[in-house]
């Protein structure tokens, strides 16, 4: 080796407890991601932390072993010594998860409060003791106004997705969380962006912070545990992209897929459009309950589906080991997104392929992406009638050579035999041929080609979706389905705003942000639109909870046609 080679760290390199680091080396974890390096001894020495990481980087280790190291040692008292807030269900139940494992060997009492969760349980354990708790802010708060959340002893608040919490309306319930917390504590900031209202919430409450920057460009550079990524566009017409996704993964044929879509309605019709298909797909968004969703991740996990097809609030945080294939079936309109979707492969030294269906008009999303992730992407041909038939023909080759080489066919002399009275033995073989070939999908040359598209150079995207840039999308019932209303007691009078509300049905209901309709916000009450069969779990949900710290009275609207 070279003298001016560098030298790999290694975890026993960190200061971290025997038990730590046994732990690791039984999940097979070789050498800390740039990210673990980096902020591991900060937090360890017990510095402030501003740490902008994407996802797939390795964040969640970065603050978990250090929170775990600093437990103290025997016994412990039942207030939580270390709080983790988080932006969605998902990502507490996976952070929970990651610290929980982590902490096995030093008996770390774990446990994850979120909305769809019934509270007993939750009131049940906190009552027990716990040494870290994993919250969505929205059910924080409320345990901190029920007065069974104690923040007394915490020594260490990590805010992880940072930026998504913002995004979601949390940032007042996020400043009442932080004021409840001991003033001399440990903060931790984890954010894959840092907008402007990141840096001023870090500025208020991190005390001289150490600030750490990690791209996934870095984390593939710097790591054998950083993400590998195979990125290629298809550039294809919005009617044909069903048709475009079915014969690119026939031709990939990949392990377990995330197909990324921009609303809950086209995830719907997309999953069941790839059933027909032949593929076993599951849907997951924010109109589920969280039964459903725990069905739909078991199913993916044990592999009795190969097919996920998400909306981004639904998919975020999760963790699927034997995923191989990201697609964006639309173009994400914010690069970070981009970055948060195929950040779901890659992981842990695995390669992963992230594929982009995109439309003629979409050249400058496109080229934005490009000039976020500092990565041309390939922009290929969406394979041929052609390609499918090779392709199939191939898998049939594999299919029979496998059998070959079992020993399973003396069974099947006697078949054989007969039919050489009768045929020749070429003939017969080509014959079982054509018979495994066709159990394995249908007929190539029942498809027909898709029209070749290039990308516009105009730069113009008309797509219309002014949710996109800020503004909020037609009420649902012109067009897009009907609609019940919700009245919920708290105006302007108590500082509600339009994102405190979609954050608060967004996460404690389930409902994803782009399916909350018009919102209308008076002195003392405000008005909001939601899918009709979601209106009594949304109103069962926010009677759970607080908004801005606040109960509210909240109701079917008495205008409500639907009451």
């Amino acid at each position: 080796m070279s003298a001016d080679a560098p030298v790999t760290p290694t975890f026993d390199d960190l200061p971290l407890r025997p038990e730590l680091l046994q732990e690791l080396a039984s999940l097979g974890y070789e050498e800390p991601t740039p990210i673990q390096s980096e902020a591991i001894p900060h937090l360890v020495a017990g510095a402030d932390l501003l740490g902008q990481a994407a996802t797939g980087t390795g964040k969640t280790a970065a603050f978990a072993l250090p929170l775990l190291e600093r437990l103290p040692a025997g016994e412990r008292g039942r207030s939580p010594s270390a709080l983790v807030l988080v932006p969605t269900r998902e990502l507490a139940m996976q952070v929970s998860q990651a610290v929980h494992r982590y902490g096995r060997g030093l008996g770390a009492r774990v446990l994850p409060i979120y909305g769809g969760q019934p509270i007993g349980r939750q009131l049940k354990e906190l009552g027990r003791g716990v040494d870290v708790v994993v919250a969505t802010p929205g059910r924080a708060l409320d345990h901190l106004s029920r007065g069974t959340l104690d923040l007394d002893a915490v020594g260490i608040v990590v805010l992880d997705e940072a930026d998504e919490m913002l995004d979601m309306g949390f940032q007042e319930d996020l400043e009442s969380i932080l004021d409840e917390a001991p003033v001399e504590r440990q903060t931790v900031l984890f954010s894959a962006t840092m907008p402007r209202h990141i840096d001023q919430l870090a500025r208020k409450h991190l005390r001289d912070p150490v600030r750490i920057t990690i791209g996934r460009a870095q984390a593939v550079a710097g790591s054998a545990e950083g993400p590998r990524i195979d990125q290629t566009a298809y550039v294809v017409s919005r009617g044909n992209k069903p048709a475009a996704l079915g014969r690119i993964l026939d031709v990939e044929a990949p392990g377990a897929t995330i197909v990324f879509c921009g609303t809950r309605n086209e995830v719907d019709e997309l999953t069941e459009t790839m059933n027909g298909r032949g593929y076993r797909a599951e849907a997951l968004h924010g109109g589920m309950s969280q039964e459903q969703r725990d069905r739909v991740m078991d199913r993916l996990r044990n592999e009795t589906a190969d097919l996920l097809v998400a909306t981004d609030v639904a998919a975020r945080g999760l963790d699927i080991e034997h995923l191989t294939h990201v697609v964006n079936y639309d173009v994400p309109s914010a690069p970070e997104n981009y970055t948060h979707r195929i950040g779901r492969v890659g992981r842990a030294g695995r390669e992963g392929v992230a594929i982009t269906l995109v439309e003629p008009r979409q050249h400058r999303l496109l080229k934005a992406i490009e000039r976020h992730t500092g990565q041309k992407m390939d922009v290929a041909r969406i394979p041929t009638v052609a390609d499918l038939r090779a392709r199939r023909m191939e898998l049939t080759r594999a299919a029979l050579r496998e059998e070959l080489l079992g020993d399973e066919l003396d069974r099947y002399h006697a078949v054989v035999d007969a039919l050489a009275d009768e045929f020749d033995v070429v003939e017969i073989a080509l014959a079982a041929v054509k018979l495994a070939h066709d159990t394995l999908g249908g007929d190539p040359d029942e498809e027909q080609e898709l029209p070749e598209l290039a990308l516009t150079s105009d730069g113009r995207d008309r797509q219309g979706q002014a949710g996109r840039s800020g503004g909020r999308r037609p009420p649902r019932g012109k067009g897009g389905g009907d609609v019940g209303r919700v009245f919920i007691g708290l105006g302007r009078n108590a500082g509600i705003r339009p994102k405190d509300l979609v954050g608060a049905i967004a996460n404690e209901a389930g409902v994803a942000g782009r399916d909350i309709g018009a919102i209308q916000i008076t002195q003392n009450f405000s008005l909001v639109e939601v899918p009709s069969g979601q209106v009594d779990q949304v109103i069962g949900a926010l009677r759970e909870t607080t908004i801005k710290g606040r109960r509210a009275t909240v109701r079917r609207d008495n205008r409500d046609p639907g009451n």
